[in-house]
């Protein structure tokens, strides 16, 4: 229990994470295309500004600007031999934050996916990965970050590669997938098989869950298969703010903070123990979340269709495991 995050874990039922970082950066002035990791050395005081924001909204946990910072996503801007840079400089900003927070808070350097396809569908292979995700650990963790947060991945060949890149590193981990196809990630992972392969790694990780996919409600129900494998590990739940609708050549999520709230409750009563959201959450969302996991008194364990009821109705019929976990029949209707 020598990390951060453990030590916060065995002190306290849930932890706060962060929101997004496309939304808010892209509300700073990001452009469609620009890779938000250049911001690390370009734009440090608006980094600093994202960091801080989560962290004054009551976050326990916030990630790094780095999900884009392997050398693959990073060669498409020809900036493949700053990994290492601009990995170190994401941490080192978020260190400053952690540090001043007056608390205990967790800096975890977010590792996104490569963006290529692993073999045997695709080219690239597992030592290759592996490298890839190793170079951008060993920039975030000489900058301090606490732990890695390996996110929004699909397939399990990527995920086995950096987990296998976070022990090279020496560093604890967590890593999450996205389950945004019928209940499963883009390469056909349940939340049961997730479940199960995560303890079949040499280096499990700290806590494992679901990020980022269609909507709260559709998390919720993955994590609801997470419950039901019996794995004890720590869930993790990140949901987006609500679904994204395309308005005035933008982006918006239509969550409202107090959906936000509640869906946060259901995530602490389903067992969740972190919980934070993905694309769409702002400040503002985190701080509802906050306060109704400090203020809303513990409930029992709900069930889909108090699920749906609340945070709108479920984008498949199942949640992709094809009977072996949850289901739910009728739709329910989205609330405001």
């Amino acid at each position: 229990m020598s990390d951060a995050l453990s030590r916060l874990l065995a002190d306290r039922d849930w932890l706060l994470a962060d929101g997004a970082t496309g939304t808010n950066l892209f509300n700073m002035g990001l452009e469609s295309g620009e890779p938000p990791e250049l911001w690390n050395v370009d734009e440090p005081e608006k980094i600093r500004t994202l960091y801080r924001g989560a962290v004054e909204a009551g976050s326990d946990i916030f990630l790094t600007n780095s999900f884009g910072g392997n050398a693959s996503r990073l060669k498409l801007h020809n900036a493949q031999d700053r990994v290492r840079e601009l990995n170190r400089i994401a941490a080192e900003l978020g260190r400053e934050i952690a540090d001043k927070a007056g608390r205990p808070v967790v800096l975890a350097g977010s590792v996104g996916p490569t963006g290529e396809i692993m073999a045997p569908m695709g080219s690239l292979t597992h030592n290759a990965a592996v490298e890839m995700f190793h170079e951008q650990a060993e920039g975030l963790k000489e900058g301090g970050a606490d732990v890695l947060w390996i996110e929004t991945i699909s397939a399990p060949e990527e995920y086995k590669a950096a987990a296998e890149a976070a022990d090279l590193a020496g560093m604890p981990w967590c890593g999450t997938m996205s389950f945004d196809t019928a209940g499963r990630t883009m390469m056909g992972v349940t939340s049961a098989q997730m479940s199960a392969m995560v303890e079949k790694l040499k280096n499990p990780p700290v806590a494992y869950g679901a990020n980022c996919g269609v909507g709260a409600a559709d998390l919720l129900r993955t994590v609801t298969g997470f419950v039901a494998s019996g794995n004890e590990r720590p869930i993790i739940a990140k949901g987006n703010a609500g679904i994204p609708r395309f308005q005035d050549g933008h982006i918006h999520y239509d969550g409202t903070p107090d959906l936000m709230a509640d869906y946060a409750v259901l995530a602490r009563d389903l067992g969740v123990r972190i919980i934070g959201g993905c694309c769409g959450t702002m400040p503002d969302h985190l701080r509802a979340m906050r306060e109704a996991l400090e203020t809303r008194p513990r409930g029992e364990r709900p069930t889909l269709d108090e699920i749906a009821t609340k945070l709108g109705g479920f984008s498949s019929a199942s949640d992709g495991t094809d009977g072996e976990g949850p289901t739910r029949e009728r739709r329910g209707r989205r609330r405001g």
